[in-house]
């Protein structure tokens, strides 16, 4: 009898190995074809995101000289990013523009999400309108601004002079310069932040609103207190990639203001600065020092608002 049981342990030990084996095997080719399938795009990262990255910081403690050469300099560079004026000057112009920019952006974007949410005729025509200027070129974009913003010839200042109001000179006011980039920007941002909402909006289960309305809640109580805190994952990621984006605005201030404007001391960005160095002042370690700055502040405040999100931001 004792033989019989040991026997039918060996058996099972045996069966088990072989199960666990099986498995393991099986485990091992999901792991294979889960990284053969992510290899172009991690590759892709490696090359595109990770390597240049890596070559911006390295650079960033050099100094360059003709023909391309260049040598160590240590923290030379940084030293100069506190010294410089030009630096503080770009930083300011970008949280402002940044600042005016995304919650106006992200405001309409809501409300004009919410009026293409509803069951109107031709709502797929509006929403390709308003998607348009995403799939536009922003060289494109930019040119037509111009030319709409122009004080002498332009479209806004011909409608303007019909009212018999003087239009203002957009890209050549320091005082308003910025501002009128501003605008563009938000009418640029709002399709692709709408497309998103959206996709956010329509998520959410009519249910709540059918027991909202038994309730008696009006439209404005549905939408704060069942809309934005069921939308505010949606959001949250709108947000983050608003702030990403509106740091790194070059386009619009390259192509309507240029070089040799007298307002791109009141407009010029970040980037902008980036460029300037980099290509016209061929100072590239000086450059690349400026582009680390860059890549610390949008790393700090998407840090941060990862942080700030747990207060506001309610997942169902």
């Amino acid at each position: 009898m004792s033989s019989e049981v040991s026997v039918n342990q060996e058996s099972d030990v045996k069966i088990q190995k072989k199960t666990k084996f099986w498995l393991n095997k099986q485990k091992r080719g999901d792991y294979f074809w889960a990284y053969l399938m992510i290899a172009p795009t991690l590759l892709g990262t490696i090359i595109f995101n990770i390597w240049p990255l890596l070559q911006s910081f390295y650079l960033s403690f050099t100094e360059w000289g003709a023909f391309g050469s260049y040598s160590w300099k240590g923290i030379v560079n940084y030293e100069r990013l506190f010294n410089e004026p030009d630096l503080l000057i770009a930083l300011k112009n970008t949280f402002v523009f940044t600042i005016l920019s995304v919650p106006l952006g992200i405001s309409l974007s809501i409300i004009v999400a919410v009026l293409l949410n509803q069951k109107i005729k031709g709502v797929t025509f509006y929403r390709t309108l308003y998607f348009l200027p995403v799939v536009t070129m922003p060289a494109a974009v930019a040119i037509v601004w111009k030319w709409l913003y122009n004080a002498d010839y332009g479209l806004i200042n011909y409608v303007l002079s019909l009212f018999s109001i003087q239009g203002p000179r957009w890209l050549t006011d320091p005082n308003l310069a910025l501002y009128s980039i501003v605008l563009v920007a938000v009418w640029g941002a709002i399709g692709y932040n709408m497309v998103i909402i959206l996709s956010g909006l329509q998520g959410i289960s009519t249910t709540y609103y059918e027991a909202a309305d038994i309730d008696g809640a009006g439209m404005f109580v549905k939408f704060f207190k069942i809309t934005l805190p069921l939308l505010s994952p949606t959001l949250f990621f709108v947000t983050v990639m608003s702030l990403i984006n509106t740091f790194q605005v070059f386009e619009l201030i390259f192509m309507m203001i240029g070089p040799n404007s007298l307002v791109i001391e009141n407009t010029q960005t970040v980037v902008y600065l980036f460029y300037e160095e980099a290509f016209i002042n061929n100072d590239k370690g000086y450059a690349a020092a400026i582009a680390m700055a860059l890549f610390l502040i949008i790393l700090c405040v998407t840090i941060l608002q990862f942080k700030l999100q747990k207060k506001w931001v309610h997942y169902e």
